[in-house]
């Protein structure tokens, strides 16, 4: 019998949840249909503009903040403390699903929690699915404290990521996938943003889905 798969959706920086659910939920019925989507508000208010104003409504959240080079991070305990506060009340959870400030900390959860630095009081994460994402300590962004080794060796978790050619992020995902050993990438040709998917990228999606369905 085919279970839902229940995901935790993280999305990126200065959204919130309702705007990842409209831009996922335009993904055809045959993937949408499998998944139980839960999607979280980032536990802080917008510390400035928000990239969305305009296209979309507020209020914006972040999930961590950091000074300008990403060098420096704050608040990013707290973050994952308030991450597994809901997945205690929420869960369980198969995977997580992360879109770009939300895919940067959605790749570094099934390490963290195999270091057991973060997020060991719920069960560890079977799947990740990474949007745009980027490596904590790749060429964009430094190392907060509790990632210090999450990196350190391939990380043993099954893992999809959607790769843009305009996305000017796109080094940092390319970088990412060497971080995982089971690793399946969906091609899209847009930019830094959560992509339709054609048919082939569904088959790619149901493929990686379906691993996980059996009971």
């Amino acid at each position: 019998m085919e279970k839902k798969l229940r995901i935790l959706c993280l999305h990126g920086f200065r959204g919130s949840g309702e705007i990842l659910k409209k831009l996922i939920f335009r993904w055809p019925e045959s993937v949408i249909g499998k998944l139980d989507l839960v999607f979280l508000d980032a536990p802080f208010p917008a510390q400035g503009k928000s990239p969305l104003e305009g296209f979309f409504d507020p209020p914006y959240f972040e999930w961590f903040q950091s000074n300008k080079d990403f060098t420096e991070f704050y608040n990013f305990e707290e973050c994952l403390e308030y991450i597994e506060d809901f997945m205690l009340k929420n869960g369980p959870f198969d995977g997580v699903l992360g879109f770009s400030q939300g895919a940067v900390l959605g790749a570094a959860i099934p390490g963290m929690q195999s270091d057991g630095v973060a997020l060991t009081k719920v069960p560890k994460i079977k799947f990740v699915i990474i949007i745009s994402g980027a490596k904590f300590g790749g060429p964009t962004y430094g190392i907060p404290k509790l990632v210090a080794n999450t990196f350190s060796s391939t990380i043993n978790c099954p893992s999809l990521h959607f790769l843009g050619e305009a996305d000017f992020q796109r080094k940092d995902g390319e970088i990412l996938l060497e971080c995982f050993v089971d690793t399946q990438v969906i091609h899209h040709p847009k930019g830094h943003t959560i992509p339709r998917l054609d048919d082939s990228n569904v088959e790619v999606m149901l493929g990686f889905i379906e691993k996980f369905q059996q009971v």
